[in-house]
């Protein structure tokens, strides 16, 4: 940046007051406006200029860029405070120095900083309001508090440190030079308290449930405090999930710049090594909180489960539930379509792991085993509705089932998109409507989530506002399975949370930026290695210097 035209030793007059206490919004309130924005820029690109090329710039006709559009919405009196709309900024001139390219990068990194004191100004609410409270903490054990709490204390430290560095960075220059050489050096260091932290918020969510019904003091006690105005009508549970939803969002700010960084830049190998260490870290998150709920469930199957004659071992590492469900399967031959429905199916149960499949029948509250087969060796075969008693069947075929024997199934669904679901679970190998599962198409239909949508069902992807997927199917009865581009997860949603991406030239830079991120992430820390090599240095340089070091 020093040896950029517009970067002047001057420039170290204009500093910026950056205490996080004159952040006004709570983290919560950010994440829903700063996805909200997110949706609207998308909408604006997509809809009112459906024939301008993503990325160009303003015109003679008054057609705006982009980036343009994103700081107007952001500048709007219900946004997040911009950098160019500092003070400071305003009266260095900058604004009409830097390149566009450049203003749109600085409001990216100040984005993280303005967020990350948000969150920690959400952190204060709940260690001094909820954690520290006398009245709340009178009412439970010790054990409770742990329960409730857990290590959010760390979390608070790591934050607090993380956060003291970044005001440093933006209190010496108005002019940002980076924040991902910062962001690295805490994930690496300091992170590793989120994954402890989000492991135990299964337990915490369960105890929270078992407390609230147990101990009438503390359910008083917590709607007391959860109508106290400094919490602006959030609930307590809003400010448990924290830690988890910060880092991943951490992870999608870095990405932001990522994408912004000119390539084979410094900027751009210190933001490959800051989203190569947060990725680490969600995975572990994700890993562990599956871990546990998925032991958890196959110890709850296995009880129901009785064989009638080779027993299957359920429980294994290796092994997690995928989907389950009744279905009805079709007796006697196909012909017999003038039998009464009653005679014509009998009642499964499917229950679909990773590795395995299982088709039992319901008895009561227990599963009797009939059949079982590897999922490796399931094959299935839609089948076109013939009236209504024929109407969502399909085949399913095992190659080889527990008898070592091929055998056919013609199963029947509730509905479409039921039998859509489990064709695509039993064999996920197949082609997709709209894509490959090999490769991403470059015009493949994309949506964007304008609601979030938590997962009711193994095969269903959790959502969040403005996350964007390749739609992989869509029934005519409300489902659509999609995967989503910054991390590819997939799975099952409402079409009614997502809004189909129109502008061909929207999903193309979409598609460009994911694969742009993948591909960083796949080379880690090799491409840093090749920036420093190739500008005679062992590492890319940290910008975290001996005075920003000074409060970890």
């Amino acid at each position: 940046l020093s040896r950029s035209p517009w970067y002047t030793t001057s420039l170290c007059t204009f500093q910026i007051d950056f205490p996080h206490s004159h952040i006004s919004f709570l983290y919560q309130e950010y994440r829903d406006t700063s996805k909200q924005q997110e949706i609207e820029q998308r909408r604006q690109r997509d809809n009112l200029f459906p024939g301008v090329k993503a990325g160009t710039v303003g015109t003679d006709s008054g057609v705006m860029s982009p980036p343009v559009l994103q700081l107007q919405l952001r500048n709007s009196d219900q946004s997040l405070t911009l950098w160019q709309n500092l003070e400071a900024v305003q009266a260095s001139g900058l604004l009409t120095q830097l390149p566009h390219k450049e203003i749109i990068m600085q409001e990216a990194m100040f984005e993280l900083v303005t967020s990350e004191a948000s969150y920690y100004k959400s952190l204060e609410i709940l260690e001094t309001h909820f954690l520290r409270n006398p009245a709340l903490v009178n009412t439970l054990s010790q054990s409770d508090m742990h329960f409730l709490f857990s290590n959010i204390e760390e979390v608070m430290k790591a934050s607090e440190r993380f956060l003291m560095d970044l005001e440093h960075r933006i209190e010496k220059s108005i002019l940002i030079p980076d924040v991902c050489d910062i962001v690295y050096y805490h994930a690496a260091k300091h992170f590793n308290v989120f994954i402890t932290y989000v492991i135990n918020q299964a337990y915490q969510e369960k105890n929270y449930r078992r407390i609230l019904d147990g101990n009438q003091q503390f359910r008083d006690t917590m709607a007391t405090l959860e109508n106290h105005s400094c919490v602006r009508g959030l609930s307590f549970t809003s400010f448990l999930i924290l830690p988890f939803q910060r880092i991943t969002r951490l992870k999608l700010l870095v990405q932001n710049i990522l994408k912004k960084a000119e390539e084979n830049s410094e900027r751009e190998a210190n933001a490959i090594k800051a989203h190569h260490e947060l990725e680490k870290i969600v995975k572990e998150c994700n890993e562990g909180v599956r871990k546990m709920s998925r032991t958890e469930e196959l110890i709850s199957i296995e009880k129901t489960l009785e064989f009638k004659s080779k027993s299957v071992p359920i429980i294994s590492h290796s092994r997690w539930l995928l989907k389950k469900g009744d279905v009805q399967q079709m007796g006697g031959p196909k012909s017999t379509r003038t039998m009464r429905s009653r005679k014509l199916y009998q009642p499964v149960y499917l229950f679909l792991f990773n590795n395995l499949l299982l088709v039992t029948k319901p008895s009561g509250d227990k599963f009797q085993v009939i059949d079982s087969c590897t999922r490796a060796m399931l094959r299935t075969e839609d089948l076109e509705d013939q009236g209504q008693q024929l109407a969502n069947v399909f085949n399913l075929k095992l190659l080889e089932n527990q008898d070592d024997r091929e055998v056919n199934y013609m199963l029947k669904t509730s509905s479409m998109s039921d039998k859509l679901r489990w064709i695509c679970a039993l064999t996920p190998n197949r082609r997709t409507r709209f894509m490959s599962t090999s490769a991403h198409q470059p015009d493949s239909p994309q949506v964007q989530c304008i609601q979030s949508y938590s997962a009711q069902e193994p095969d269903e992807l959790s959502t969040e506002m403005a996350d964007v997927l390749n739609l992989l199917e869509r029934t005519d009865d409300g489902w659509m399975m999609g995967e989503r581009l910054h991390d590819g997860e997939r799975g099952w949603f409402p079409s009614r949370v997502a809004e189909e991406i129109q502008n061909k030239e929207v999903r193309a830079q979409n598609l460009r930026e994911a694969i742009r991120i993948q591909q960083a992430h796949e080379g880690g820390l090799h491409a840093g290695a090749k920036i420093g090599v190739r500008a005679g240095r062992h590492a890319p340089k940290v910008w975290v210097d001996s005075h920003d070091r000074a409060g970890t």
